[in-house]
């Protein structure tokens, strides 16, 4: 199974509640932290709504 690196790169002020939720659910707090999960597809949804505010890198 593939694992990522997901780091959050930019902040949810301003966001849609549901992006914000993402973001949370993925485990990510402050603008910089990362956390690695199994690719999984929830997961690989989760990253796609909210793209542009997380950096993904394979492990």
């Amino acid at each position: 199974m593939k694992k990522v690196r997901i780091t959050l790169i930019k902040g949810t002020v301003r966001r849609l509640p549901v992006h914000r939720a993402n973001v949370k659910a993925l485990g990510l707090r402050k603008i910089g932290q990362s956390v690695e999960h199994v690719l999984t597809p929830s997961i690989q949804g989760m990253i796609n709504a909210v793209a542009d505010m997380v950096k993904v890198e394979e492990i």
